[in-house]
């Protein structure tokens, strides 16, 4: 399922996650996550910097919930609650985080 972004058309599966990882720009995760309905903050890209991260540089590791929280939080300097989370990522941070992060959908499933 394509869609069109500045002049190009970039392929998606029929989930909306990118076919090809190096399409990926921070100017198209403002577009995948206005789709969403997420206007992006320092705190959503904080997530997807990490997110991208794991999955670039750690053998295409795509965290879990639980690590997400801690390895974010242990960035913010606090502790965070799911609700937190949930909060910037309404429908599932590692899911929705990682389609807007550009990465392939995760097949794992539920949060923890």
């Amino acid at each position: 399922m394509p869609i069109e972004f500045q002049g190009k058309t970039i392929e998606t599966t029929d989930s909306g996650y990118l076919v090809n990882a190096e399409d990926w720009s921070e100017d198209l995760a403002r577009q995948l996550a206005s789709d969403e309905g997420i206007e992006l903050t320092d705190q959503h890209w904080d997530v997807i910097k990490y997110l991208r991260d794991q999955y670039f540089n750690d053998g295409g590791n795509q965290p879990n919930e639980r690590t997400i929280l801690k390895a974010v939080g242990k960035q913010w300097g606090k502790k965070l609650s799911s609700q937190e989370m949930y909060t910037l990522f309404p429908k599932m941070p590692s899911k929705q985080g990682g389609k807007i992060a550009g990465l392939p959908e995760s097949r794992r499933k539920g949060g923890y």
